[in-house]
């Protein structure tokens, strides 16, 4: 199979898996295409980081920082809480199929196995999060030096004093 239809198909379910995912949490209506597009160019850094080699914690990283900068960008373009776009698109990156692994380990009595997927899944989900931090890491810093630069314009633009 062509590595372009491989793409167009891990674009178009992880665009609907999304979207249906924010109408199932009862996300509004104006929202529903921006949380697929947001899962979607998540899901898309994941897998791109991920085909390049990369480990799986470094893709799933790279994912969430890419979804958190969309759901930001989304969310000041539809003057929508970012959470909107946030929890929507974090659906594909979510390990289910480790998690579902280790408790049918831990089932069938192979502990060892289910500690195993189980240090698995908590990895997956301490990447998401610090690539969640790292957006907001970012998105703070941002706007420290757009507020800093706009104090620095302000000041350089201050009229004469009448003498």
């Amino acid at each position: 199979m062509p590595l372009w239809l491989i793409f167009l198909i891990q674009a178009a379910f992880s665009y609907l898996g999304t979207a249906a995912f924010a109408i199932c949490v009862n996300n509004p209506r104006r929202a529903l295409n921006a949380c697929g597009l947001c899962g979607m160019i998540g899901w898309l850094a994941y897998w791109t980081v991920f085909q390049l080699g990369a480990g799986r914690m470094i893709a799933n990283v790279t994912g969430s920082l890419v979804l958190g900068i969309m759901s930001l960008v989304f969310a000041r373009r539809k003057k929508m809480p970012a959470i909107l776009f946030n929890i929507p698109g974090i659906v594909p990156l979510v390990p289910g199929v480790t998690a579902y692994q280790a408790v049918y380990e831990m089932v069938l009595g192979s502990v060892d196995q289910a500690i195993v997927y189980t240090f698995r899944v908590a990895m997956v989900a301490g990447a998401i999060a610090i690539g969640f931090m790292l957006t907001s890491l970012f998105s703070e810093i941002w706007s420290r030096l757009r507020h800093r630069r706009a104090q620095q314009q302000a000041l350089t633009k201050t009229p004469p004093k009448d003498q």
